[in-house]
């Protein structure tokens, strides 16, 4: 084929997705063709001419890959894959029903889709994860292209991505900014402003190249210069108009997000006659080039060794294990460790948790994200979308609870349970020392899925024998006899200040069997109920950490059939304040002495 040839196919196939597009958003009476319009001649570019990849084995390790961070275009996207053969053309009619894959905004239920896009700003940073796996794990020559809207380029979390990128030289990303100037309700700040992209685009490092997006010559061009520059990644600026090739909608507003109603068959009509599909002829699309290592995983993995500890000295969880914390969270001793399996993403927490996830697409590596656990809530909405791409991200939280102390309440994350309990079948651990810690880590690393482990900075006395077995779901009990009158369930700090509290009430002749929860979700419905069946139906649960969300909250959904139970809750009620932990620990009301007070006032 000339290349007059193929620039005359692929503008016949970018109007094909256009069709696409429109029928399939008529058919589901909802979605956004007119977005879908505006990127056809790139998505057109990309899959049929540029990509290397194979629709019958799309989620190749070798392969290309493709990230739509503007997620609401998921019809030309679905489009793209049908027309290069994933699945039949005739099933794009199914958009959106509730028995379709084919979703709103796309997700990997879809063996063509490696992350979940549609809350707008994060793709980037998800393309500049799978992009450092390739330049700096796999060492293969695999590319990565993800498309972005202009109106998502107001989000931070876009700039955040743009920073890391180019500080680690990922010449194999290339971002496509789809400048089509319309927002949803009103135009984008810069509309067609293409000088000022580039100037930002090339202060943050990145190779920028302008152009028509609506004309497939310069794309072509564009994308042969983005894989022929190199350390810097590349952005190409791509001027077009949001409902381009659509008469009377092109460049309107009050278009988004609307299927084109009785409009759609009169341009579907005209669209036909330049496509001419009788005697379209489709492009071969490029065979799989690059290699990539062979990665053999262990059935289980396994420490590289067990835990070794005397008992002699007091260890802090955060020890027993990253955005420019890992001197305090000691990330750095896995750093100087494996320096090349440390990805340091400085004070960016979105958009670390967006390239974890996009490390760990295509389950080739096990990724763990480690920061404050207060900042990791500022990626809720990254740890939310990674959720819906089924991530296997082990994320954990280090200075947990007022118990940090001094460093006051912007440090403490006293909420963290009650936002991770919420994500779909995420583990949450709460190891109480170094060797549950530890074990914590095996477990997590082990679990087909995400995982939260939170970590605390107090030195704590090491409860476990370096052999005892956790399992996920699994309690242990630290105090127990034949007589006790209360159950205590804590973790972390709380559970020591239980121990403590069961040694004083020893003193008076009282007993109470004391609860190391390890996991917060899913709890051990089965061992809190038999022990509070046990010590006369009482149950004291202490946490560091807000009143709502927590252990407390935790233990008593799983108990919430159990009429007869009664529940103290011991948990921070304000917003705390700097001091020593073990005056916060009692100012709050969840230290030992507080403990013995709450068992004398139960019996």
């Amino acid at each position: 084929m000339t290349s007059a040839d193929t620039v005359t196919t692929l503008q016949r196939i970018a109007n094909l997705l256009r069709i696409d597009s429109i029928e399939a958003t008529q058919a589901s009476n909802s979605g956004h063709p007119t977005s879908c319009s505006s990127m056809a001649e790139i998505v057109s570019v990309l899959f049929f001419d540029v990509m290397h990849y194979d629709p019958k084995d799309p989620r190749n390790p070798a392969a290309d890959r493709f990230v739509l961070s503007k997620g609401h275009c998921a019809p030309i996207l679905y489009a793209a894959w049908a027309q290069a053969g994933a699945f039949p053309v005739a099933d794009l009619k199914n958009l959106r029903k509730i028995d379709s894959d084919l979703e709103g905004h796309p997700t990997p239920r879809l063996n063509f889709i490696d992350v979940a896009t549609g809350s707008l700003g994060q793709g980037l940073g998800f393309a500049s994860g799978m992009a450092y796996a390739g330049k700096y794990f796999d060492k293969s020559d695999y590319r990565v292209y993800c498309v972005l809207g202009d109106g998502e380029c107001s989000e931070g979390s876009v700039w955040e991505s743009f920073a890391f990128a180019s500080f680690y030289k990922l010449d194999n990303l290339c971002a496509i900014i789809d400048i089509n100037r319309l927002g949803q309700s009103d135009p984008t700040p810069l509309q067609h402003d293409l000088e000022t992209y580039r100037k930002r685009v090339d202060a943050f490092g990145w190779h920028p190249i302008i152009v028509n997006g609506q004309d497939v010559s310069q794309l072509l061009a564009a994308f042969k210069e983005a894989s022929e520059t190199k350390d810097k990644p590349t952005c190409i600026l791509a001027k077009t108009f949001k409902g381009s090739g659509l008469k009377g909608i092109e460049n309107e507003l009050d278009w988004h997000g609307k299927p084109l109603g009785d409009k759609a068959d009169e341009l579907v009509a005209n669209l036909r006659k330049l496509v001419n599909e009788e005697s379209l002829v489709r492009p071969a699309i490029k065979k799989i080039v690059a290699k990539v290592p062979e990665i053999k995983k262990d059935k289980e993995i396994k420490l590289s060794t067990p835990p070794n500890y005397d008992g002699k000295k007091e260890i802090a969880t955060r020890l027993a294990h990253d955005g420019d914390t890992k001197n305090s969270t000691y990330s750095i001793k896995f750093h100087d460790a494996f320096p090349k399996r440390f990805v340091e993403c400085y004070i960016a927490e979105q958009n670390m948790v967006q390239v974890a996830i996009g490390i760990a697409t295509r389950q080739r590596y096990t990724a763990f994200v480690h920061t404050f656990a207060a900042f990791l809530l500022r990626a809720a909405d990254q740890i939310r979308m990674g959720a819906i791409s089924f991530t296997r991200v082990k994320y954990v939280g280090s200075h947990a609870g007022v118990s940090i102390g001094e460093d006051g309440p912007s440090q403490m994350a006293l909420e963290d349970f009650a936002f991770f309990r919420t994500v779909p079948h995420i583990v949450c651990f709460y190891p109480s020392d170094a060797v549950s810690a530890e074990r914590a880590v095996e477990l997590a690393a082990n679990y087909d899925g995400a995982v939260y482990i939170r970590t605390s900075r107090p030195n704590f006395p090491i409860l476990y024998k370096n052999d005892e077995v956790f399992q996920i779901g699994k309690a242990k009990i630290i105090v127990e006899s034949s007589n006790d009158v209360c159950t205590i369930v804590g973790g972390g700090v709380t559970l020591h200040e239980a121990v403590k509290a069961s040694e004083k009430l020893k003193a008076q002749g009282k007993a109470i069997r004391v609860i190391d929860a390890f996991t917060v979700k899913p709890i051990d419905r089965e061992t809190i109920l038999k022990s509070a069946n046990a010590t006369h139906n009482r149950i004291i649960v202490v946490e560091d950490h807000y009143l709502e969300g927590g252990l407390g909250e935790a233990v008593m959904a799983a108990l919430a059939d159990q009429a007869d139970i009664k529940i103290i809750h011991l948990a921070v009620q304000e917003v705390a304040r700097s001091g020593k932990s073990a005056e916060l620990l009692s100012k709050y009301g969840i230290d030992a002495e507080h403990i013995v007070n709450a068992v004398e006032k139960l019996l």
